[in-house]
């Protein structure tokens, strides 16, 4: 930065912490403009060099297109639904986030919500504060000795797990990145499907982010595996558990009760599940204490004061770790290595065992613990939020992943070749990916077949006989649901096995994937998002 004072927009409110720790940094001014609409928005943001936001403000790709100078944003808090990535990226500005700020707030929270709902906490006060002396109306429920299933098993899954162990509950849990061993330290039998897992539990509690993968990760067919009477919270995302089947759910008694901090759309339009007399409904207080909210101004404050004035940068979610010696050449490395993290952590089925990545030919004598960041960030996205080339590594070691490292001077034809091997319970999985023209990603190889594929955006992989009409059956099966394919590759062996690889302009929707499945000679489609 040059000698001409940081400007930092404070948009939503911050404890003074933080504030001051902005009006106390030499070289910077602060300004505090709380509750702009869009429009508002659009015409302060290109005033400033960065910003501080909460949940409040939403930077969608319409603002920050007015804003391209932008040169960070600190997301005081850990979600960024409300933070336009790509647009950011696109504009160089780093979005950052606090991860760790809110982790206990949260968890305790859930298991508060958990609680208060079996002894009727909330009903009970209300009754009597009317005048009734409601003691038999309002039996509960005991934690102790029930068996509660945690989906998520990140830091807030894992506290949750702690606290659930010292009431003398079973803890369950699912998640696909956390190993045995990990779960075996912290006392949780894990479990590889989430079907299986809610057969066997009194509670669920969900501390996943809400991604494709984990939208709706309890629907109706989860309901339909419970025991009669099952409770569930949700202190994380609005949307996790399906909200119709969590009503026909509660209606039906399948599920006895249901506390929630979090709702697909908020504040809440349908006020089916909030007005349910079944339900304990807060207003999205999983960060809102004295102390997180503290912490992550605190951080946040100091995000913006080190990137901009000392150009250091923690806990960006858009900014690979590269050493300033290095960033030209292995800039493009640590792209094709997130993408080939993404592209196989979504082929992992069942629970993930083993990780290997391999640097071959030049690059495997360069320094790359930038680039390999970029690839545990890209592996632990597929399930992790917020996750970030700083964050990624020690994510992956609280999670008992392994990632181990190889690195050999045979290349093959290529003058560097990175290839990721991965094994989970449910099979193994082999990508290799280059750079052509040092800036050019492409996916070369994929469990065996030679390819050549360029890894953006969605993608198509499918498994299928070598045989004519059937790539053509499911390009009529696309153009029917008006999806236009703008790249398609098709490897076959002499065995007659093939695999094709489509590069779309739209999302596939779960009914299409179906009738793609159907069509002989189809033996298995993956959607892949890089």
């Amino acid at each position: 930065m040059s000698d001409k004072a940081i400007k930092v927009l404070v948009s939503d409110k911050l404890a003074k912490e933080g504030v001051e720790i902005l009006q106390n940094t030499p070289g910077v001014e602060v300004t505090i403009q709380t509750g702009m609409s869009p429009d508002e928005l659009k015409v302060e943001l290109p005033k400033y060099d960065a910003i501080i936001i909460r949940s409040a403000t939403k930077l969608t790709t319409d603002v920050l297109s007015c804003a391209p100078n932008l040169k960070a944003i600190a997301r005081a808090g850990v979600g960024v639904d409300n933070v336009d990535i790509p647009t950011a990226s696109k504009n160089g500005t780093i979005v950052m986030n606090t991860p760790g700020g809110n982790t206990v707030s949260t968890a305790e929270l859930a298991v508060t919500l958990l609680l208060s709902l079996c002894r009727h906490i909330a009903p009970a006060c209300a009754s009597l504060k009317e005048g009734r002396w409601d003691r038999k109306l309002y039996e509960g429920t005991e934690v102790n000795g029930k068996t509660i299933g945690i989906i998520g098993l990140g830091r807030i899954g894992c506290e949750v797990a702690t606290r659930c162990k010292a009431f003398n509950m079973k803890v369950l849990g699912f998640d696909p990145f956390i190993t045995e061993e990990r779960a075996k330290d912290l006392g949780i039998k894990l479990y590889t499907s989430v079907p299986e897992m809610v057969k066997e539990v009194d509670f669920i509690s969900v501390h996943t982010p809400m991604t494709d993968e984990t939208r709706g990760i309890i629907g109706s067919d989860e309901f339909a595996l419970m025991k009669d009477g099952v409770m569930v919270v949700n202190g994380a995302r609005g949307g996790i558990i399906d909200e119709a089947a969590l009503l026909q759910a509660l209606e039906s008694g399948k599920c006895a009760g249901a506390a929630l901090d979090v709702y697909t759309k908020e504040p809440p339009e349908d006020r089916a599940l909030v007005d349910h007399e079944k339900v304990l409904c807060t207003p999205h207080l999983g960060a809102s204490t004295a102390e997180a909210q503290v912490s992550v101004a605190i951080d946040a404050a100091n995000q913006i004061v080190d990137a901009l004035k000392n150009n250091e940068v923690r806990c960006a979610l858009n900014f690979p770790a590269l050493s300033a010696r290095d960033a030209v050449e292995l800039a493009p490395f640590g792209e094709l290595a997130y993408k080939l993290g993404s592209f196989a952590g979504q082929l992992v089925d069942g629970q993930l065992k083993t990780v290997e990545f391999i640097y071959a030919g030049e690059i495997a004598s360069r320094d790359l613990r930038g680039v390999t960041a970029q690839f545990t960030m890209g592996l632990l996205s597929c399930f992790e939020g917020n996750v970030n080339p700083v964050s990624a590594p020690m994510l992956a070691k609280e999670r008992g992943i392994d990632i181990r490292i190889t690195n050999t001077e045979s290349a093959k034809e290529f003058h560097s070749l990175l290839t990721v091997k991965i094994d989970s319970t449910g099979g193994a999985h082999e990508v290799a990916g280059v750079v052509f023209g040092r800036t050019h990603s492409r996916i070369v190889m994929v469990d065996g077949y030679y390819v050549e594929a360029v890894p953006e955006g969605t993608m198509l992989l499918i498994s299928n006989e070598d045989r004519p009409g059937v790539i053509g059956a499911v390009g009529t099966t696309l153009g029917d649901a008006k999806i236009n394919i703008s790249a398609m590759n098709n490897w076959a062996r002499e065995d007659g096995s093939a695999i094709t690889i489509l590069n779309i302009e739209n999302e596939v929707t779960p009914e299409v994937i179906e009738k793609i499945k159907s069509v002989e000679g189809v033996r298995d489609l993956r959607q892949i998002r890089v």
